[in-house]
């Protein structure tokens, strides 16, 4: 345990990991044998659809480490705090519903991801091209869409979208069989050849008394994940087709000469697989 009385995580680092280590390979736990037709099923069914961006915005919303928050250069929020009024005209010409924004309520509404309105793609694609913004994962599809992040486990009211049903039966076949007693949140987040995924976590380790369930799969090319560490400033690579790592951790993706994507899925794990991987892994998480 640490002086607030929190449990110190992995020994000798910074980080809160899972079972006193890092991330769990949860490949022997799980068939991977369909990952071949998914990846198949997958790219034809992107190359179909329109896609969202995501992130953009993560030194604004505070959730960068210190040491690296350096690296990006231009943030959405800040950007959009930084607008003169014609310029904001313009962004709020772009919305989905321009109606509602309320100019004289600028200073209270807040735009993007986790916030109370949502970027259009026009936006999205209008920061990117004029102001320069980085949106590190801009192929984003929502299987089974999730408006709040603290909502992600809770399956109430949520269903698989018409269009993932149609162009990823099999996709969905295979995360059905996931051993979840209930899903939440389930979406596909890629990132184009040579771009990276800024360094963030998801939620403050401070407030975290159980790690949340969810898993990342990877069905076609690998995507080179890793945790950061900030107070030794060390990276951990995170390997497998599968995994689990804490979110609450610092993370980003490395940058390769490809594209590549991960499934994740969050929900609730049955009380069978959170047995297994507790008694294999010597404890509660």
């Amino acid at each position: 345990m640490d002086h607030e009385g929190r449990r110190s995580g992995v020994p000798g680092t910074g980080l809160r990991g899972l079972f006193g280590r890092p991330y769990v390979d949860l490949e022997r736990h799980l068939d991977l044998s369909a990952l071949p037709a998914i990846h198949e099923e997958i790219s034809l069914g992107l190359a179909q659809m329109p896609v969202d961006y995501t992130g953009g915005s993560h030194r604004s919303m505070g959730i960068m480490p210190p040491s690296r928050a350096r690296e990006v250069v231009r943030d959405y929020g800040e950007v959009i705090r930084e607008m003169d009024p014609p310029t904001f005209a313009v962004f709020r010409s772009l919305a989905d519903d321009p109606a509602g924004i309320d100019p004289a309520r600028r200073g209270e509404q807040e735009f993007g991801e986790e916030r109370e309105v949502p970027l259009s793609r026009r936006q999205m694609l209008w920061l990117k091209y004029r102001h320069g913004v980085y949106f590190p994962w801009k192929v984003y599809v929502e299987l089974m869409p999730n408006r709040w992040w603290s909502d992600k486990a809770n399956p109430a009211g949520k269903r698989f979208t018409r269009l993932a049903t149609t162009l990823f039966p099999r996709t969905l076949e295979f995360i059905r069989d996931l051993p979840f007693s209930a899903i939440g949140r389930c979406n596909i987040m890629g990132l184009e050849a040579h771009d990276h995924g800024t360094v963030h976590r998801d939620g403050d380790p401070a407030t975290q008394s159980t790690p949340d369930t969810f898993m990342t799969v990877c069905p076609g090319p690998p995507k080179r994940l890793f945790l950061w560490d900030e107070e030794r400033r060390e990276q951990t690579p995170v390997s497998g087709r599968a995994y689990w790592f804490n979110d609450h951790d610092y993370h980003g993706v490395e940058a390769d000469p490809y594209f590549r994507y991960s499934l994740r899925v969050d929900g609730t794990f049955t009380a069978e697989f959170a047995a297994r991987l507790a008694a294999e892994h010597g404890g509660a998480a």
